[in-house]
């Protein structure tokens, strides 16, 4: 494996981080435009969406087009959706942004991850998974930064939404580096669809694929990853989103200063995924996975009953730190378990990322039902129940 390949896929794990600014672009847009807070949630949610229609047929296109292009289809729709609130904070074109930012995204991480298979030659991928999602980390902590300093500081007029421009020059630079970069993919194992049948028999062709990617999760262990990803992802997002809430609610304080605890969540976020890519060196990913649900089993608790900004700010590190590595750690297991499929798996367990959707909607229904932020976070504890029930099945499941 050629050391310098692992760059530009890096800095497409950089951009696939870029998804992360929906927490905090959202709460600015509900700010500047006046919404309430079920409009304003309808942001991150629509951004997550997407993953469940477009992961599965990402996975069939990958088999004809090949990873590394999808992969690079998939930066041309991010470009695409940084370029649009550079010009107008209309609300209308804010969910046309929002929707190709998702779209991106979910074919992004449908497609980098084998890609990452690839280029690694089948060795050490769930450490360089996790590597890639402390780079996926940086781009996710840095984001709350930059809207925060270009909302203060009114940078180049651009205010909160300066973190556009900047990340849409390191996108264009991921793009330019991974199509230079030759990259030699593994042979698919499922034949692509013959034309000599004609139309129908192509689209019969594809439905059957669909059909086949639907039938793994029958495996037991391919759906317990599949749910698994859907709660590690509605953690991820709901955390993001309601960290600054909560900041806000038990200490009154602005946005601007609460909106810095969304970068505590990611830092402490890269922080695990950067150290769990040396700790799965040394002790098992089985057993790492369930310290990391732990830590963040404790983080609730810090939530849910602490009133002073050290024991939130604590909790809501912890929590990153403890979420940094399940998602690698589930992928690569899912991969080993059904080898001969990893396109297909791959779009099956992307498609969990809509969790990213349904937990926001579920966090923000028990919050106005209780009238405060623990609303929020006992409905996020359902996710991290969940990853506690999957690892002790996982034990017990015959992969």
């Amino acid at each position: 494996m050629n050391n310098k390949k692992l760059i530009p896929v890096m800095l497409c794990f950089f951009a696939m981080g870029f998804v992360d600014l929906v927490g905090i672009a959202s709460n600015y847009v509900k700010a500047d435009l006046n919404l309430s807070d079920s409009m304003a949630n309808t942001l991150p949610s629509l951004v997550f969406l997407w993953f469940l229609i477009f992961s599965i047929p990402t996975s069939l296109l990958m088999n004809k087009i090949g990873r590394k292009n999808t992969v690079l289809l998939s930066l041309v729709m991010t470009l695409a959706s940084l370029i649009i609130p550079v010009f107008t904070l209309d609300f209308t074109m804010l969910l046309l942004s929002f929707s190709l930012l998702g779209i991106g995204n979910a074919i992004m991480q449908t497609s980098l991850n084998p890609l990452v298979d690839s280029v690694m030659k089948g060795g050490a991928s769930a450490s360089t998974l996790t590597f890639g999602q402390f780079i996926k980390s940086i781009a996710s902590f840095l984001a709350p930064i930059i809207a925060s300093w270009g909302a203060v500081n009114n940078m180049f007029g651009f205010g909160w939404r300066v973190l556009y421009p900047i990340y849409l020059g390191v996108g264009i630079l991921a793009t330019l580096l991974l199509f230079g970069t030759r990259i030699n993919e593994q042979p698919r194992t499922t034949p692509v669809p013959s034309l000599d049948g004609g139309e129908n028999a192509e689209q019969a062709s594809v439905v059957h694929q669909f059909a086949d990617c639907f039938a793994l999760l029958r495996g037991p262990f391919v759906l317990l990853c599949f749910l698994a990803i859907v709660c590690h992802v509605g953690i991820d997002v709901g955390a993001s989103v309601t960290a600054p809430k909560i900041l806000m609610e038990r200490l009154g304080i602005t946005l601007n200063d609460a909106a810095y605890i969304a970068t505590v969540y990611f830092v402490a976020k890269a922080a695990g995924s950067f150290s769990g890519s040396f700790i799965m060196k040394f002790l098992k990913d089985w057993t790492f996975l369930l310290l990391s649900v732990l830590m963040m089993v404790v983080a609730v608790f810090g939530l849910l009953f602490g009133k002073d900004s050290a024991i939130i700010y604590a909790s809501v590190a912890l929590m990153g730190f403890g979420n940094g590595n399940p998602f690698s750690i589930v992928f690569a297991r899912a991969l080993q378990a059904v080898p001969d499929k990893k396109n297909e798996i791959s779009g099956l367990l992307i498609m969990g990322i809509c969790g990213g959707a349904v937990f926001p909607m579920l966090m923000g229904a028990a919050s106005d039902a209780i009238g405060n932020q623990s609303g929020a976070v006992l409905a996020l504890s359902v996710g991290i129940l969940y990853l506690l029930f999957f690892w002790m099945m996982g034990l017990r499941v015959k992969k």
